[in-house]
């Protein structure tokens, strides 16, 4: 997979140094072209899923970006790819879109791309790479959350193939999904090494997408529940090995706590200019806003966080480009972007006031969006926790 290819010290530093970086730019002024919806609103209030622009990012090669040429896709390099996502946050004020396109690839096509077979890997990626199908990641249930090894879905062996059996919770992309990279136990006994995942198509008898669930933020994010009843799938449906699904998690999950939120990170960087636009041109007291401390100190600890969240996100990409461990950083990573997007936003609606707490001008709607950041992908809490195990200090009860 292109991740794996080598990259180029230099572009590490560039990525770090250049908040501007030439990559990242020109996906930006492209995004916002081709991305300015003016029915956001409209589509945010009845959380609808705008596929116009899923569609249109895919001919633009998003979905592709670091899926290998003969499958359709660009064959970037990591760094390249962040850039080039981090831009889309930049340009793109649909973070429910961002966020589809950030699941999709980080995590379905990541495990697709990683552990599938060339006949996998050629039923599926190029149609997902052109925007023509879309894919969902499914391990969590309602009794496994955090604790993702807990899950109780089934998969018993049939002749040919298994039955799957089971209730997968919030999942994101599912109501418009073709395809589902599906985790369940194929031996309780054998706890996580019983654990096997599959690639299910979504027209598949017994498998059932419930109705969409109404959701605070993210509103644009197709997201259900999914069971599975009697479902049957072939044994070739296996993505790996039998008992290697909790592998395949914690590899996927890696690179999805590093890489969730870079297009979070962009839309930080857009939020800051606009809230101290606004700071500069609102006057109170015959002067800027802009000029008093406080509000000054607002938009300050927003820029302090992102340029964080920025380090950290390319530090994660640099350790993982380079085949070295990286789980501290990437559970960093996705800390910073999270808290700092979700901080962002706070501080962007105070500094705004009255005009950043109703719905039309689109300030509100960031802490909205944000604040499922801190939850999925694994919460604040566990990523403290994994940074707090791994720096040596014991584990609790």
């Amino acid at each position: 997979m292109s991740p794996n290819q080598p990259v180029d010290p230099a572009l590490s530093l560039a990525a770090l140094l250049e908040d501007d970086h030439p990559e990242k730019r020109k996906v930006s002024e492209w995004a916002r072209e081709n991305l300015d919806d003016e029915r956001l609103f409209e589509r945010d209030h009845r959380s609808e899923f705008w596929r116009e622009g899923w569609q249109r990012c895919a001919d633009y090669g998003i979905q592709g970006l670091v899926i290998a040429p003969e499958f359709g896709g660009s064959g970037l390099d990591l760094i390249t790819a962040l850039l080039r996502f981090e831009g889309l946050g930049v340009g793109c004020r649909d973070a429910g879109l961002v966020f589809a396109l950030s699941s999709q690839i980080w995590t379905m096509q990541m495990a697709l791309d990683r552990f599938g077979t060339d006949a996998q890997r050629a039923r599926y990626l190029p149609g997902l790479v052109r925007g023509e199908q879309m894919g969902a990641f499914t391990i969590t249930e309602h009794e496994a959350g955090s604790d993702a090894f807990a899950l109780t879905t089934t998969a018993t062996p049939i002749d040919g193939g298994y039955r799957l059996n089971g209730h997968k919770a919030w999942v994101s992309l599912s109501p418009v999904a073709d395809v589902f990279v599906v985790f369940a136990t194929t031996d309780p006994a054998l706890k996580r090494w019983g654990i096997t995942a599959f690639l299910v198509d979504a027209d598949n008898p017994g498998l059932e997408v419930l109705p969409p669930r109404q959701k605070m933020g993210m509103r644009t994010t197709p997201f259900a529940d999914v069971v599975f009843t009697d479902c049957e799938v072939p044994a070739d449906a296996v993505l790996g090995n039998v008992g290697s699904g909790a592998g395949i998690f914690s590899t996927v999950m890696e690179s999805e706590r590093a890489f969730l939120l870079a297009g979070s990170v962009g839309q930080l960087e857009r939020q800051i200019t606009e809230t101290a636009d606004y700071a500069n041109t609102r006057q109170q007291f015959e002067k800027p806003i802009g000029s008093f401390q406080a509000v000054s100190h607002a938009i300050a600890d927003m820029k302090v966080g992102h340029e964080f969240a920025r380090l950290s996100l390319y530090k994660a990409a640099a350790l993982q480009a380079a085949g070295t461990p990286s789980m501290m950083a990437a559970a960093i990573a996705k800390l910073a972007a999270s808290e700092a997007a979700l901080e962002g936003s706070i501080n962007s609606v105070r500094v705004h006031g009255a005009r950043g707490y109703v719905s039309e001008f689109g300030v509100e709607r960031g802490v909205r969006d944000t604040l499922g950041g801190v939850i999925y992908g694994g919460s604040s809490d566990i990523q403290r926790n994994i940074v707090a195990r791994l720096l040596g200090l014991p584990k609790g009860e």
